[in-house]
């Protein structure tokens, strides 16, 4: 899979195909629907799935103070859409020229023009061009007249809703990892540089690597379950999100305990899993009943784990 940055130079090989534009943040079950259908429509016109997004979000730069944290970093957005088996994805620099361009100049230039395309997969709430105000019935016209094959796929509905990006960065805000997980392709991930901490998990024999320079969501306050990666690497997870109370430390800080390994971590990046919320962060009268503590949580993180690897 290629993840592109630009249209210079696009590839002939990637040209005369399907394409499927949108922010796919977080790459949840619907957007998998519709990168099902973009894979039956590249069969179809006999060319490549090709996935154009936007780097970064285009409310980031028309209304920053509106603008969500990302559930994804680009080359994670790539990378999941790899795996649902789109042959190339274009994570296009967002610029106030590509924003002042109207309907139909952004579906001539880019579409048409550069992408040189023969399909089209969208959802019913695809907007596109200057101040959102082409939708799917204007891209309908459009793909008629450039004779270019256009699928809308429904979106895909789990309990009381639909699965949307809103949905799953509630969930995840609310601490609700475990149900966001069950939303989307792959459990709830983060990543951060580790860097230096109080050591106060060493001396309880419980180290940590605490993440620091972490550019998407957070989830909500607590200790959590899930899966550790390094260049060496998983491993299981306990994940501490939070103040330190006990110790009177109320700065927010992600620390995390790898189990069963003690390797140095400092100055490396670090990818973090969140599968499951444990607890909510507690205030304990003493380190004894602290460390007592950790040694539960370490030892239900295993099991929660364990567990979820053995339904993969």
């Amino acid at each position: 899979m290629k993840l592109l940055r630009s249209l210079d130079g696009f590839p002939d090989q990637l040209r005369n195909g399907a394409v499927s534009i949108g922010n796919f943040d977080g790459v949840h079950r619907g957007h998998a629907r519709i990168m099902q259908q973009l894979l039956d429509s590249a069969r179809a016109v006999g060319g490549p799935a090709v996935v154009f997004t936007f780097d970064p979000h285009p409310v980031r730069l028309l209304r920053p103070e509106l603008a969500p944290p990302p559930l994804t970093w680009t080359r994670r957005k790539a990378d999941l859409l790899a795996e649902l088996g789109v042959d190339a994805v274009v994570a296009y620099p967002t610029d106030r020229d590509l924003l002042e361009l109207s309907p139909t100049e952004f579906f001539q230039r880019v579409v048409v023009e550069q992408l040189e395309t023969l399909a089209m997969v969208e959802g019913p709430n695809f907007f596109f061009g200057k101040d959102r105000a082409g939708d799917v019935d204007q891209l309908g016209q459009l793909c008629d007249q450039a004779d270019i094959q256009l699928e809308v796929v429904e979106p895909l509905q789990e309990g009381d809703g639909f699965i949307s990006s809103s949905r799953v960065r509630q969930l995840i805000a609310g601490g609700d990892v475990a149900e966001a997980g069950q939303l989307l392709t792959r459990p709830y991930r983060i990543r951060g540089m580790v860097t230096h901490g109080a050591g106060r998990g060493k001396s309880m024999g419980f180290p940590t690597a605490n993440v620091a320079a972490i550019d998407t969501l957070l989830p909500a306050h607590g200790v959590y379950a899930g899966r550790a990666y390094t260049a060496q690497g998983a491993a299981t997870a306990a994940i501490n999100l939070g103040p330190n109370p006990t110790f009177g430390d109320q700065s927010v800080k992600v620390e995390v305990h790898l189990i069963g390994t003690d390797e140095s971590l400092y100055g490396l990046p670090l990818e973090v899993d969140f599968l499951s919320r444990m607890r909510d962060i507690l205030p304990f009268d003493s380190v004894d009943q602290l460390r007592d503590q950790l040694a539960r949580d370490v030892n239900r993180a295993s099991s929660i784990v364990a567990q979820a690897e053995s339904q993969r």
